[in-house]
């Protein structure tokens, strides 16, 4: 199979280009970046609980999520399809992107052996039991960051209504946020995204990533405007496939999860990435809302274990 168009498109050139590997990144961008899943990827996928989901909203806002099954309930019939048997719950705000048609991004992530692939396409055959996606790129990531954690058991959470955020977080959500070794990131490369885009524009998408630090990595600071939020970028694998989405479209979804109480908070925020030094930068995070949904993760989790980076010398 061969790709017909580039890999990259131009936010994340841009941030390739400002550290000196433009060119070396458009010469293996084929190798890296796929328009099918390698068997490996296709393995993983068919034996995880849960995947996380980016997508838009009516609004093109984008929401990051996570679905969960009995592993195999996600699986790909052949090497361009990836059928999710789950549907997204009604509480949860990025279900009205995962809809027939719509651009959407999803992450595989085996947390305790630190391995994770991506793929971003479209979405076909949406109902009540799930949906399928057509791939138009896949790819691995290295196992940098991650906190190693395994499922131990499931159990049953008192699940209640959604409890919506406003600009200023609960309590609840603070701790969450502040507390948070891990969280997963939607961004896309426009609020509006089609097959039209998918075929014809370089490196069109919506994608979700994962980003993890010490904890409390996540800084929060509390304004009369509302709460924002800060995270140091790390050094990782220069095709910048987040931050160049939001150079071109500064909107993101935000996922952090209680591991203990299986929690999940869902956060809108306004993006904006602070230059540092040559190869250091931040991204800056303005709340503008979000849900946080109680007993949403039916898993108890093993201690996490700090990924090499973290470790204490």
């Amino acid at each position: 199979m061969t790709r017909t168009k580039a890999p990259f498109h131009r936010g994340e050139e841009a941030l390739q280009a400002s550290i000196g590997l433009r060119e070396r990144m458009g010469e293996i961008g084929d190798k890296l970046i796929r328009d099918h899943m390698p068997e490996q990827h296709r393995e993983l996928f068919s034996k995880l609980p849960m995947v996380f989901i980016g997508a838009l909203d009516a609004q093109g806002q984008p929401w990051a999520t996570v679905v969960h099954g009995p592993p195999g309930f996600v699986h790909t019939p052949d090497a361009r399809t990836l059928r999710v048997q789950r549907p997204l719950d009604d509480q949860d705000p990025a279900r009205e992107g995962v809809r027939d048609g719509a651009a959407i991004g999803v992450l595989g992530i085996e947390l305790h052996t630190r391995r994770r692939n991506r793929v971003n396409g479209l979405v076909f055959d949406a109902d009540s039991d799930g949906f399928a996606l057509r791939v138009d790129q896949s790819f691995g990531n290295c196992p940098k960051y991650i906190h190693a954690r395994a499922p131990v058991s499931e159990v049953t959470r008192v699940r209640a209504p959604a409890l919506a955020e406003g600009s200023a977080l609960s309590a609840a959500a603070r701790r969450i946020v502040t507390a948070s070794d891990t969280m997963f990131i939607a961004s896309s490369s426009a609020g509006r995204l089609d097959a039209s885009a998918l075929a014809h524009e370089a490196g069109a998408g919506v994608d979700v990533s994962h980003r993890g630090g010490p904890a409390g990595f996540v800084a929060l600071t509390e304004g009369a405007d509302g709460d924002a939020l800060e995270i140091e970028d790390y050094p990782g694998n220069a095709m910048f496939n987040t931050l160049g989405n939001l150079l071109l479209f500064p909107r993101a979804g935000l996922l952090f999860v209680d591991w203990e109480s299986g929690d999940v908070l869902q956060l809108a925020a306004s993006a904006t990435i602070v230059q540092r030094g040559e190869d250091e930068r931040s991204l800056q995070l303005r709340v503008h809302g979000g849900w946080l949904r109680r007993g949403a993760l039916p898993f108890a989790w093993s201690a996490p274990e700090a990924p090499p980076q973290f470790r204490a010398k």
